[in-house]
C-alpha cells in the first residue's frame, strides 16, 4: 500500500506572441507558496493540492508538499526563473526520496527561454529521480500542449474537460483516484494520444461539443477505459506540438487506449465546422446589442483576453463606444496600475482628466484621454473563478462619457460580475456589459445575460487562427487546410 505521497503545482500559460515576460514578480502577484500552500486559505492556484491532501489524509498516506505557484499568463518565462522554481520541486522531491506518488497540478502550456516544453522537462526528470516504482500523475489545463515527453514520463495525465474551468476540483478528485488505485496495485494505467490536427477556441458550453464532452465522460470506469481528456490546446503558441488532441486512459491495454483515442479524434474532427468558434465584428455586435430587447447583452472583448497573454489595456471596443455616442455600458477589466493610482489619490467623487489604457504596445491601441467621475474605490478586491478567489489587486470605477470603466492594478481577465458589483456598479440596469474574456466570464455572466456576444475587435489575441504566425508548427491543420489528414506526406 502507498504511504508517502508528493504533491507541488506550477502553473502559467505562455504567448509566445506577446512581448510580456513572464518574471518572478508575475508569479509574486499571483501565488506563490514554499511547501505550504495547504495551510493557506484555498485558491485557483492550490485548489488542487488541498484536495490530494485531504485525500492522502483520509487513507493515512504521509504528504510531502513542495512548490506551489502561478502567474497569470504572459509571454516567454524569463528562463533562470523557471530554472529556479523548477529545481526547487526537484530538490525538495530528492529530499523526500523515496515516495509512493507523485501528483502535480500543471498547466501544459509552460514556454521558458530555451524550454518549449517545461512540462515535459520537469515530467522527464521527475521521473529521472523516482524511477519506475513511483506513480506520477498530473493534472493539465483544457489549453495544454500534450506532448510525447509529458505522455512518456507521466503514468496519468487528466485534463479539464470544461471552459470555464469548473470542473478542476472534480479532475482532482478523480486524478488521486486514478493515482491512489495505481499505487495500490488495482489499475496499471497506459496512455495513449490522438492528434486532431485542429486549431482553434472551442466551446463545451455549446452543442454539438457539449454532447461530445458528456459522452466521453461516461466512457470513464467502463470497459477498461479509466481516463478520457480533450485538450483544445493553446492557439496563441508558437510550439511544435500547438493543436487538439485526444488523450485515452486504459487499464493495462495501450491498443485500447490508442483505438478509443483514434475514435474520439475522428469524431472531434467530422464535427469541425459546426464547434467552429464565431465572432462578430466590433459594429455589427454592438448593432446586435443595441438592437435586443431588454439587456444586459455581454460582448466578450476576446482579443484582450489576459487569461490568453494580452495586456487587458486596449482600447478599441472603448474608443468606439465613445466614438458611437454609445451610453449605458460597463466594461472591464482594464489593467491600468497608474490609473488606479490617480483615482486613489483623487478619492471617490473627484472628477479630473485620466488617461486610460493603450500602454503595452501596438496592440493596446492608443491611450484615451477621458473626463472621468471616480464612482468606486476598493483595496485588496477578488473575484471567484469557480469556487476559488481570484486577485484584481486595488480596482478603481470610473465613469466617462455614460460608460463605467473598471480599472485593476493587476492583470487578469473577467471570471465573475463581483469584479463590477463589489464597487457598487449595478450591471444588471446596463445596456451592454462588455469584458475582456474568451470564455471564462460565461459561468458568472451567463446566468445575467439576455444574449452574449464574440467580437473580433484588434488585440494581441488574433482568432484569426488559419493565419497565426506559427514557424515551429511543421504539420498541416485545419483551419488552414481543410483536410489535414489528406494532405499527410
Amino acid at each position: 500500500m502507498p504511504k508517502r505521497l508528493f504533491i507541488a503545482g506550477f502553473d502559467t500559460e505562455t504567448n509566445t506572441f506577446v512581448p510580456i515576460p513572464t518574471g518572478r514578480k508575475g508569479f509574486e502577484e499571483g501565488f506563490i507558496a514554499h511547501g505550504n500552500a495547504t495551510s493557506l486559505p484555498e485558491n485557483y492556484c492550490s485548489a488542487q493540492l488541498h484536495i490530494w491532501r485531504r485525500r492522502a489524509e483520509e487513507h493515512g498516506i504521509e504528504v510531502i508538499e513542495s512548490l506551489c505557484t502561478y502567474a497569470e499568463p504572459g509571454g516567454l518565462m524569463v528562463r533562470h526563473v523557471y530554472e529556479e522554481f523548477r529545481d526547487e520541486i526537484l530538490a525538495d522531491l530528492e529530499r523526500a526520496a523515496p515516495v509512493d506518488m507523485v501528483i502535480l497540478a500543471l498547466h501544459g502550456a509552460m514556454a521558458a527561454d530555451g524550454y518549449p516544453d517545461c512540462e515535459g522537462d520537469l515530467l522527464r526528470r521527475i521521473r529521472a529521480i523516482v524511477g519506475t516504482r513511483a506513480i506520477i500523475g498530473a493534472e493539465f489545463d483544457l489549453h495544454a500542449h500534450l506532448t510525447d515527453a509529458m505522455v512518456e514520463h507521466a503514468d496519468i495525465l487528466v485534463g479539464y474537460k470544461e471552459y470555464p474551468h469548473i470542473d478542476i476540483p472534480d479532475r482532482a478528485e478523480e486524478l488521486f483516484t486514478l493515482v491512489h488505485d495505481a499505487a495500490c496495485g488495482r489499475t496499471r494505467p497506459v496512455m495513449a494520444l490522438a492528434d486532431c490536427r485542429m486549431i482553434g477556441t472551442f466551446r463545451p458550453t455549446q452543442q454539438p461539443l457539449r454532447g461530445f464532452v458528456d459522452r466521453m465522460k461516461e466512457m470513464e470506469g467502463r470497459d477498461g477505459i479509466l481516463s478520457v481528456s480533450l485538450s483544445h490546446s493553446f492557439p496563441w503558441a508558437d510550439n511544435p506540438d500547438v493543436g487538439a488532441k485526444v488523450l485515452v486512459v486504459a487499464d493495462g491495454d495501450r491498443a485500447l487506449a490508442q483505438a478509443r483515442a483514434d475514435t474520439l479524434r475522428d469524431e472531434f474532427f467530422a464535427m469541425r465546422h459546426e464547434i467552429a468558434p464565431r465572432f462578430l465584428e466590433l459594429d455589427a455586435a454592438l448593432d446586435e446589442a443595441l438592437a435586443a430587447e431588454g439587456g444586459p447583452v455581454v460582448i466578450a472583448d476576446v482579443a484582450d483576453n489576459a487569461g490568453g497573454g494580452a495586456p487587458s489595456d486596449s482600447t478599441f471596443c472603448l474608443n468606439r463606444l465613445i466614438e458611437r455616442n454609445i451610453s449605458n455600458v460597463a466594461t472591464g477589466y482594464y489593467w491600468d496600475p497608474i490609473a488606479v493610482k490617480f483615482c486613489f489619490e483623487a478619492g471617490l467623487g473627484a472628477r479630473f482628466e485620466l488617461r486610460i489604457g493603450g500602454k503595452c504596445g501596438r496592440t493596446s491601441g492608443q491611450p484615451l484621454d477621458l473626463e472621468v467621475t471616480v464612482k468606486g474605490l476598493a483595496t485588496d478586491v477578488t473575484q471567484r473563478f469557480g469556487r476559488a478567489a481570484s486577485k484584481m489587486g486595488d480596482v478603481a470605477w470610473v465613469e466617462a462619457n455614460g460608460i463605467d470603466i473598471i480599472l485593476t492594478t493587476l492583470r487578469c481577465q473577467v471570471f465573475h460580475p463581483e469584479g463590477f458589483t463589489k464597487l457598487g456598479l449595478d450591471l444588471a440596469s446596463r445596456k451592454i456589459v462588455i469584458v475582456k474574456s474568451i470564455q471564462h466570464f460565461h459561468a458568472g455572466f451567463a446566468p445575467m445575460a439576455e444574449r452574449i456576444l464574440y467580437v473580433a475587435a484588434p488585440g494581441a489575441l488574433s482568432p484569426d487562427f488559419a493565419n497565426l504566425p506559427y514557424t515551429q508548427l511543421q504539420r498541416p491543420y485545419w483551419p488552414r487546410v481543410e483536410d489535414p489528414f489528406a494532405t499527410e506526406s
